[in-house]
């Protein structure tokens, strides 16, 4: 069981090269392909958003602007791509699919595209084994994330949020949060090559946490099914913020991964009213391996 072909939707974000980073981290470890793929907006699709009493020349200077700003990006995109690839070492720019297969070692890749950032995302993820997403910005809403949430709820495939700074290891010492929520399972499901691989595997688990579903016990008991010991500890929220408690229990352990399901609430009421899920994604320093 490895992970061998990760998506990295890019931005020309510091965020995104720490994304970028962490994406060849895990390649180096899978002997995996990166593939960065860069969305472009579609001039074509600002014309239904003109609204009525624009002329037509109004209509065409804005799909040419957008076109400008959006080519500019673009480009910084790939000149930050380019850079990382030559100060990298050690790996592959393939050019193609096929080419990364006949390649020994991590690869990586560039392509933009123009569309709409989630459709694509969603629809391309679900050719890979895990997208490798940046970690919002300080001062973004998570709700404005569309490539996360494009891959959690459109893709089938597992999410890896790369924290904003790059981490110094990854996936030797594990956390994987419990509720028994069908997230949850399938978040450890994703997981098994990681906790086949870690030094230390940790299941977190609370009342205030608990989902309609089995016991921590019980996914235990799964674990050694695939010959993983897995501590089961008991959290408690901080000031009842169930995802501070998570959050603080990871870091007590010195996690650098943290394996999650993600809005078992729904997704409105966690971005309306906060969650676990919208805590980790705002506060977390480590990297998380989330499922929907």
């Amino acid at each position: 069981m490895a992970y061998r072909r990760l998506l990295l939707p890019l931005t020309g974000t510091a965020a995104g090269e720490a994304a970028l980073a962490t994406a060849l981290m895990v390649a180096r470890i899978w002997n995996a392909h990166v593939h960065c793929l860069h969305v472009r907006v579609d001039a074509r699709d600002v014309a239904p958003l003109a609204g009525e009493g624009l002329s037509g020349a109004m209509i065409e200077e804005m799909m040419a602007a957008t076109e400008r700003e959006s080519g500019d990006r673009a480009g910084r995109v790939r000149a930050l791509f380019d850079r990382f690839a030559v100060t990298s070492g050690g790996v592959a720019i393939a050019d193609s699919a096929e080419t990364a297969l006949k390649t020994d070692g991590p690869t990586l890749s560039f392509e933009s595209i123009a569309g709409r950032e989630e459709d694509v995302v969603a629809q391309q993820s679900r050719l890979y084994d895990m997208a490798v997403v940046p970690h919002p910005e300080a001062d973004e809403d998570v709700s404005s994330s569309d490539a996360l949430h494009a891959v959690l709820f459109d893709s089938g495939r597992p999410v890896l949020i790369a924290p904003r700074q790059v981490p110094q290891t990854i996936g030797t010492r594990v956390c994987c949060a419990w509720n028994g929520s069908a997230e949850s399972a399938a978040a450890i499901a994703a997981a098994l090559p990681w906790l086949h691989r870690a030094n230390a595997v940790r299941l977190l688990y609370a009342d205030e946490y608990q989902r309609r579903g089995p016991k921590v016990d019980g996914i235990r008991s799964y674990l050694r099914w695939h010959e993983i010991e897995a501590e089961p500890v008991l959290f408690k929220p901080l000031t009842k913020d169930v995802g501070a408690g998570l959050l603080g229990a990871a870091r007590d352990f010195e996690a650098d991964l943290l394996c999650m399901g993600a809005y078992s609430h729904s997704r409105l009421r966690q971005l309306i009213l906060g969650g676990v899920t919208r805590h980790i994604l705002e506060n977390s320093d480590m990297p998380v391996l989330m499922c929907r």
